[in-house]
């Protein structure tokens, strides 16, 4: 489903538009989605970005111009999810707060990444499959594990970039 209150900039595709859930999110010029993909509202995807299927992005979530997302990539918006309060009554919107994070531009997060809440992901900074990462990685920088540590940096890498 696509809500109607979804912006879309011009040139998004989206592959499988009956098998996606987007709702109150801007999507920038030419970016890419797949099937199974949600983007929750106050989402803000760039432009020129690929979203690979089955990743979930939620509110609070910014992914600048050209990131490149992997297959069932998970984002997190709070760092002390519960279902109820303390008193058993089920939690509203109002018992907690979005905690923010951002993907600059270029960076590249590897199928089956989970992003913790209020990091940054550096310009151009590469995330291995299946990391978790905790806290903030510097542009350029190669994370893999659980948690994500720096193991290399992207500009050594023999792989030829744009821009």
């Amino acid at each position: 489903m696509i809500a109607k209150d979804v912006v879309l900039a011009a040139d998004v595709k989206i592959f499988q538009p009956d098998l996606v859930n987007l709702y109150g999110c801007r999507i920038g010029n030419g970016t890419r989605i797949g099937a199974f993909v949600e983007i929750q509202r106050d989402a803000f995807i760039g432009a020129n970005c690929k979203i690979s299927s089955h990743t979930f992005i939620c509110t609070g979530v910014t992914i600048e111009d050209g990131v490149f997302i992997g297959h069932g990539v998970m984002f997190t918006n709070d760092l002390y999810p519960r279902a109820t309060n303390s008193d058993g009554t089920l939690q509203t919107e109002a018992d907690w707060k979005v905690i923010e994070t951002r993907v600059k531009s270029h960076a590249s997060l590897g199928s089956n990444c989970t992003i913790l809440c209020g990091v940054i992901i550096g310009h151009r900074a590469m995330v291995a499959a299946g990391a978790v990462v905790t806290h903030d990685v510097p542009d350029f920088a190669i994370v893999a594990g659980v948690p994500a540590r720096v193991i290399g940096d992207a500009r050594k890498t023999n792989r030829p970039s744009s821009r």
